[in-house]
């Protein structure tokens, strides 16, 4: 349908789904989830755009992965709905939210057949249980389960989000300003993920792609007398530290670099660049440990780490071992996988002239199986 878009509500932060990594990054084969649900969706109705929201963090990275209409998610449900509904030119919208991941197709066509009837088209399952509310048994008839995507008149549903009451869904909203609404039936198939026990009863999933990612990254700082030396996350004895913006931990900053090019995640300078006052002097570790949230978050398990230190001084073997349980402790996996090797340059180059430390880290990666339980 040329005159509908797709909005696709995929900004949470899925505190509730039980897992580091959130549902929206879960992977589909090699695909994270709200990708998977985009393709299923476009491909099934040939729509005009598909607009999907984000959380400000993942903003950038989803922006990587194809050329999918992108937009910063708000704070509730509403409010990213709010900012999507913006960006829609077309007389219909169909908004889902990503974690109706595996809507039937006989579904979606019944829900587009009953544009005409209503303001919106609203997909609902029937109660075959006895219902109890309030400890008052009522009509189970008079219950519905109500379910997304739902089809609306996009100016009726702009109309509708303007107010400042929040609603848990566009039907609400539209009701609320005295829109109609056509119930239509929907599928016990399009089962929203809420926990994660949801995903391995949804069978349109296939288990994520068994693929290994490698990243590398190669840094280098210069030595100052004004501060102390951090490297590794450990601090060393010595009485010289590193140039830098931050405390200079140049093999923290290598390791960032590689496990940022492992996921496609751009480099450290994108995500701490040294023009910002708030990244003055800031514990690499910190950094670290930020970087390898987001990587979990979205989707990826640490493999292993194996980090070359390249230094004429200070002398790295006393610290190797201190330097591998540290890290090992951040990106929370277990010691033997991280490793450290240090060498001189042979007293070649600014290395060898005892002017800096240059560093080296190999890192590989997985996707975050979440069906091998």
């Amino acid at each position: 349908m040329t005159d509908l878009t797709v909005v696709i509500l995929s900004a949470g932060n899925s505190t509730r789904f039980g897992t580091v990594c959130k549902k929206q990054w879960l992977r589909i084969g090699s695909k994270p989830l709200w990708q998977f649900v985009a393709d299923r969706l476009s491909k099934a109705l040939h729509v005009k755009d598909v607009i999907i929201t984000a959380h400000p963090d993942e903003i950038s990275y989803m922006q990587k992965h194809g050329d999918y209409t992108i937009v910063e998610g708000g704070s509730s449900r509403q409010d990213s709905l709010k900012k999507a509904i913006e960006q829609v030119d077309t007389p219909y919208v169909l908004v889902t939210d990503v974690a109706r991941a595996c809507i039937p197709h006989e579904m979606l066509e019944r829900i587009i057949q009953a544009k005409d009837k209503a303001d919106i088209i609203v997909p609902y399952l029937a109660v075959n249980d006895t219902v109890v509310y309030q400890n008052q048994t009522i009509n189970r008839d008079d219950v519905k389960l109500i379910q997304t995507p739902q089809l609306s008149k996009t100016n009726i549903l702009k109309k509708a989000l303007e107010q400042q009451t929040l609603y848990t869904d566009d039907s609400s909203a539209i009701k609320s300003i005295g829109g109609t609404v056509f119930y239509e039936k929907g599928s016990i198939k399009a089962k929203k993920i809420t926990v994660f026990d949801d995903v391995l009863t949804l069978t349109c999933l296939k288990a994520p792609s068994k693929q290994t990612f490698t990243g590398t990254g190669f840094d280098v700082h210069q030595f100052c007398s004004d501060k102390e030396m951090f490297l590794g996350a450990i601090q060393i004895d010595s009485d010289l530290g590193f140039k830098a913006h931050s405390d200079g931990d140049v093999a923290l900053h290598a390791l960032i670099d590689a496990l940022l090019g492992a996921i496609g995640g751009g480099d450290i300078g994108e995500l701490y660049p040294d023009t910002d006052m708030k990244n003055k002097d800031i514990d690499s570790k910190v950094m670290l440990l930020e970087v390898v949230t987001f990587i979990k978050q979205v989707g990826f398990e640490i493999n292993n780490i194996d980090i070359t230190i390249m230094a004429q001084k200070p002398k790295i073997s006393p610290y190797k071992e201190q330097m591998r349980r540290a890290i090992a402790n951040i990106v929370q996996i277990e010691p033997i996988f991280v490793n450290i090797k240090a060498t001189t340059t042979e007293k070649l180059g600014f290395v060898g002239r005892k002017e800096g430390v240059a560093v080296q880290a190999v890192v590989t990666l997985q996707y975050y199986n979440w069906k091998r339980i």
